[in-house]
């Protein structure tokens, strides 16, 4: 497992996509807007990101501060968690780059969710959870708060001393939410959001671990999947499926919001992919809703360098469709 860096603008023979499954490919380019020629441009589509340092608007290129400093960043983290960041960079490639159908969402959240699995299973995974304390179930009697006004309804994270952090106990009363909103089509439009200084910073990192049978967590991921629900939901909706996030937008979080058909942001709002220091790849749907807005190259970039994003990257990606004040 190798974290290759090519330099997009000098290389002169176009990437093998025939041969044997590769690692991770980092290409670098000086400018935003690599040449047009058609080696360079096979390059794009092949690397798992392109970095940069000038203005990068195509969505295979992400801008960075430093080359430098960014290359080392992604050497030392893919250094630590290989097999994680190259299982990640696979399945982040096997999803279908045409408009997506309801099959396609079920396929890639399998293929997602059997990564997953397969990386809970590995040693990256057991050597963070090693060095974690015990195991934790979180239990409350409103961890997800529901409101109903005429045609409208409101999901809403209830766990505010924990910035939201997605427990099994929220994935229940999240499940509830939306069965209640598919099964009642007098329903027409759904906000999602969130108490307290953050709309979810991710999963429950103190449950990691309860489920010690990969298998079977699978068969949990999968069986008893918001994301499938939240797809659903935005079929029937579309924009009417509002996402509106603030504070930490982490992980899970991040996930299950960019299934929504609108998502808008407050401005102090971060957003980020940060599975990759615990061995693991996003598993709450991420590989599958993030890339349909912002592409692989990007969501790969965000997995890979552990970077957070402030709103206005957010907006200029199209993570989000806009920055608004929270009106609580």
């Amino acid at each position: 497992m190798t974290l290759t860096v090519v330099d997009i603008d000098t290389v002169n023979a176009p990437p093998d996509t025939v041969g044997e499954f590769g690692g991770v490919v980092v290409g670098v380019t000086d400018s935003g807007a690599a040449s047009a020629g058609s080696v360079a441009q096979a390059w794009l589509d092949h690397a798992s990101f392109t970095i940069t340092s000038g203005q990068a608007t195509d969505r295979r290129i992400v801008h960075v501060e430093s080359i430098d400093d960014t290359i080392a960043t992604l050497d030392d983290r893919h250094s630590q968690y290989p097999v994680a960041a190259t299982v990640c960079d696979d399945v982040l490639r096997a999803q279908p780059a045409r408009v997506p159908t309801a099959s396609d969402t079920r396929r890639g959240l399998t293929i997602e969710s059997l990564a997953y699995s397969t990386l809970q299973g590995g040693r990256e995974f057991a050597g963070w959870l090693h060095d974690q304390g015990p195991r934790v179930r979180h239990e409350q009697d409103d961890p997800v708060v529901l409101h109903r006004d005429g045609p409208e309804l409101e999901i809403r994270f209830n766990r505010p001393d924990r910035h939201n952090a997605f427990s099994n106990a929220l994935r229940a009363g999240l499940i509830d939410g939306l069965r209640v909103a598919l099964a009642d089509d007098t329903v027409g439009a759904v906000t999602f959001t969130g108490n307290g200084p953050s709309f979810c910073s991710g999963g429950d990192l103190r449950e990691f671990g309860l489920l010690t049978d990969p298998a079977d967590a699978h068969l949990a991921r999968t069986r008893y999947s918001p994301a499938i629900l939240l797809a659903a939901l935005a079929d029937r909706l579309g924009p009417a499926l509002h996402a509106r996030v603030h504070g930490a937008v982490l992980g899970s979080g991040l996930e299950m919001a960019s299934f929504c058909g609108t998502v808008t942001a407050e401005p102090g709002a971060v957003f980020g992919l940060p599975e990759l220091r615990l061995g693991l790849l996003p598993g709450a749907g991420g590989t599958v809703s993030v890339p349909r807005r912002i592409g692989r190259w990007r969501t790969a970039y965000l997995v890979l360098s552990g970077a957070q994003i402030d709103v206005h990257t957010a907006a200029d990606w199209e993570l989000i469709d806009g920055i608004e004040s929270r009106a609580d």
